[in-house]
């Protein structure tokens, strides 16, 4: 679940970021200073790979070695 949200939410930023970034010749230069965080954003988390892993809780290590 967590890679199917972190796929459609870095797609749907950088996509945003990029139309943002090629409308901004013919708009208002303000619209190059959103596109380029919002792209950053959206690569940021859709490569983050860091997320899926999961991590075993020390606590319950704790309660397990003491039985």
């Amino acid at each position: 679940m967590n890679l199917v949200s972190r796929t459609i939410t870095g797609g749907v930023l950088i996509i945003i970021g990029l139309i943002l970034i090629v409308i901004s010749p013919f708009t208002v230069f303000t619209t190059l200073i959103y596109g380029i965080p919002i792209l950053i954003i959206g690569l940021i988390i859709f490569l983050n790979k860091k997320e899926d892993k999961i991590e075993e809780r020390k606590d319950l290590n704790k309660i397990k070695n003491k039985k």
